[in-house]
């Protein structure tokens, strides 16, 4: 099991006929010595508030603790997101970026 921190994140929605699973899209940013990076997770599964963070759990048993002021993505998570948004169209699913207010801790994550 791992624990990742994100830079910046936001937590999708796909669709696939009457199929759905939220996921944790998040990104970071490279610095000097490396480039930006991204990672999407299993599916969540959970999540907690803890303080300013969520904290979402992931199918494979990984969490996400994301600052709730980071929502967003940064530049190269945008292209990534878009490329995804788009091959998922042609394979007949949607991609939806829940919006910043959601409360993720009043949803329910089918998995």
């Amino acid at each position: 099991m791992s624990n990742y921190t994100p830079d910046r994140w936001v937590v999708i929605k796909i669709s696939h006929g009457e199929n759905i699973v939220y996921k944790v899209f998040a990104c970071w940013y490279g610095g000097y010595a490396g480039g930006d990076s991204w990672k999407m997770n299993s599916g969540i599964t959970g999540v907690v508030e803890e303080n300013n963070y969520y904290v979402f759990s992931g199918a494979s048993g990984s969490t996400y603790t994301c600052h709730k002021e980071h929502y967003g993505v940064n530049l190269y998570g945008q292209g990534v997101l878009s490329s995804l948004i788009a091959q998922a169209g042609e394979l007949g699913a949607t991609i939806e970026i829940m919006h910043e207010d959601t409360v993720f801790t009043e949803m329910i994550f089918p998995i």
